[in-house]
């Protein structure tokens, strides 16, 4: 039986129909290609309740993959006794879902782990490589298999943010129908980078960063294993093996792809163990996780302003060396210093918006790497200055207040008069110069008719600001 799949969401159709005459077809996608089906013993076998082992000669990050729940290390809020999760995996009964969090942490182990003890079949692409053929290819397989011998087939699918629309939208027919219990895993935040729709069919589970005693324990593990880890391993001196753990920043592959080269490096100069020198020589420097155009972008500008508003220079500096660290472009966080010097800082010390703009000029005039200097001396002046909001929320109740009964003129008195024709309208009738007057305190009315008597600025009683609130209180009296 062949036929031509015009649509991506003909294959979901074309695998019941399949299923439903129990045959084994070959499905031809509209290019031509013949999608076969690819033998079983090609995807993890199983029986024995684990996923595949790799070959010897596999990196050992890849060698120490974790094929059961009881080796997996971490991620305990996800697969603790009686969690849903940890449920499902060991009932047997995958469900889609989206696995996110940052490299290194398990997504691909828990994907494979799930089909492994389910029994089905998995196939794996990254989203990197590819398309609507390679998408077709895996649900016609899956439905061979399925009208072959009843078996289900777990679609994992890396890197799923980077699919289109389009390409998101091909898989609902195969998940909804429930061809393919789908597994995607991303790094981005799946709620900004996956469809409504197919969200509404997976459930989220969020990885967190390894912590150091769990990396320490796969690296002891990588040199307790002589079958799938480092046979024969030279000693690794204590401080070394707990330098490796916490500087992997919380990525398990990191940490034993360190681990690996520091073992090489020993045997090929016959040295007797791994010490902190040879430990850092194998890690280099710690990655820094921060995507410019990503998640983390907005999660360490985020931290970066609660912390400085919060007025704890510490950790606003803490989150400016890591957004520098990672590639941040230094004039982005110099204009969030500009807005948070009026929006959090304000009138309560008005010299905080003339250290940011400075900044900011700084930025632009002296560049990388010089320019962390005046960022960092900005970001303390912040973080110590008193805090006021007060203009901001007053700039927010006049916004509201338009918004709710329109915009009025203001006063004839106060419009403009400076054109010829003026006098005749009214424009600027019976103006007082307020400097004419005492203390240069206007007497006129000021707000438009309708809108007298209403009070927007609250100030604080913080800093510059409380003086401020005194003289307020003064003129509003007079």
């Amino acid at each position: 039986m062949t036929r031509h799949l015009e649509r991506d969401s003909e294959i979901a159709t074309a695998a019941h129909q399949l299923a439903g005459i129990g045959a084994i077809g070959t499905v031809v996608s509209t290019e031509g290609r013949i999608l076969r089906p690819m033998p079983d013993q090609l995807f993890n076998d199983p029986a024995a309740g684990t996923a595949d082992r790799p070959a010897a000669g596999a990196p050992l990050a890849a060698r120490m993959r974790p094929g059961t729940l009881d080796e997996l290390v971490g991620q305990e809020h996800l697969l603790e006794a009686g969690s849903a999760l940890r449920t499902a995996i060991e009932a047997g009964e995958p469900h889609s879902m989206i696995l996110y969090g940052p490299p290194g942490t398990g997504k691909t182990t828990i994907a494979r782990i799930v089909a492994a003890a389910a029994g089905w079949a998995i196939e794996e692409e990254s989203a990197v490589a590819a398309g609507r053929a390679e998408v077709r290819a895996v649900l016609a397989r899956a439905t061979e298999r399925l009208a072959a011998g009843g078996r289900r087939t777990v679609f994992f699918l890396d890197e799923i943010h980077r699919f289109n629309k389009a390409q998101q939208d091909a898989l609902l027919p195969a998940v909804e129908d429930g061809l393919i219990v789908l597994i995607g895993a991303t790094t981005e935040n799946p709620y900004f980078e996956v469809n409504g729709a197919l969200l509404s069919r997976c459930q989220i589970y969020e990885l967190k960063r390894l912590d150091a005693e769990a990396i320490e324990a796969m690296l002891r593990r990588a040199l307790n294993d002589p079958d799938r880890g480092i046979p024969d391993p030279p000693s690794v001196a204590p401080e070394a093996l707990a330098l490796l753990a916490q500087r992997a920043g919380g990525d398990a592959r990191t940490a034993l792809g360190a681990l690996e080269r520091g073992v090489a490096a020993a045997r090929v100069s016959g040295a007797a163990q791994i010490d902190l020198a040879a430990a850092e020589d194998a890690l280099q420097r710690k990655a820094v996780s921060h995507d410019r155009a990503g998640d983390r972008h907005y999660d360490y500008i985020s931290a970066w302003i609660k912390a400085t508003r919060g007025s704890d220079p510490d950790a606003s500096l803490y989150y400016l060396a890591a957004m520098l660290e990672g590639g941040e472009d230094p004039r982005f966080i110099a204009r969030r210093m500009v807005i948070l010097a009026s929006e959090d800082v304000g009138n309560a010390d008005p010299q905080g918006l003339l250290v940011a703009t400075a900044a900011a000029a700084a930025v632009d005039r002296v560049g990388l790497p010089e320019c962390r200097i005046n960022l960092a001396q900005a970001t303390t002046y912040l973080a110590l200055a008193p805090k006021s909001n007060a203009s901001y929320l007053a700039l927010g109740r006049a916004a509201a207040h338009i918004r709710e009964h329109g915009v009025a003129d203001p006063p004839a008195h106060l419009q403009d008069a400076s054109y010829a024709g003026a006098e005749r309208l009214g424009r600027g009738a019976g103006y007082e110069y307020a400097h004419d007057q005492p203390d240069a305190v206007g007497s006129q009315p000021m707000l438009p008719t309708g809108v007298e008597g209403e009070r927007f600025l609250e100030p604080s009683d913080r800093g510059w600001e409380a003086e401020a609130a005194e003289r307020l209180a003064r003129l509003r009296g007079r």
